[in-house]
């Protein structure tokens, strides 16, 4: 294991502990933190290499542009542990629409990186080797745009999701 799965199964383990109340109040900063990370007004890019499950994988459905190697893995293992996906699971219906966050939710299954870019939750796969420079590449696209107008789309793409032209 790497010192950050290291690192995250200790945390996880000292969670067992906690009482009701530190539970809610980990739970609310973990909430605060993702929906700081949803409205942050710049481009937001997930650089997968490895396993992103559980909140990793929340993490990527938070995130604008998700770019992966084809060797990485995915799932919203929640339900494998006892607990619920409560805090991730309105990115990742937004992200990847409501049968696919059913059937990976529901079942805690894990998935390949193909499998990721197919139900929308990663935009491009590349080879390890190639993953920073596909970073890159995304970077000098963002590089190009408006801040302001970045900041402000971003702004208005959450604004107008789910809602019907003549609602807008």
């Amino acid at each position: 294991f790497s010192s950050r799965t290291k690192a995250w199964v200790a945390w996880m383990s000292k969670m067992l502990g906690y009482s009701r109340e530190e539970n809610l109040a980990d739970a609310h900063r973990a909430a605060s933190m993702f929906l700081a990370l949803d409205r942050i007004p710049v481009p937001l890019i997930a650089r997968i290499h490895g396993a992103a499950l559980g909140g990793g994988s929340g993490l990527a459905a938070v995130c604008d542009v998700v770019i992966a190697e084809d060797q990485a893995l995915f799932g919203f293992t929640e339900v494998v542990l006892g607990i619920l996906p409560a805090m991730i699971s309105p990115y990742v219906v937004r992200k990847i629409g409501m049968s696919a966050a059913r059937e990976l939710c529901l079942s805690g299954t894990r998935f390949a990186a193909a499998r990721a870019k197919e139900i929308g939750l990663v935009h491009t796969v590349v080879a390890a080797a190639e993953l920073d420079a596909a970073v890159e590449a995304q970077l000098a696209l963002f590089r190009q745009a408006a801040p302001s107008a970045v900041a402000r789309t971003k702004a208005l793409l959450t604004a107008v999701h789910g809602r019907r032209p003549a609602d807008v």
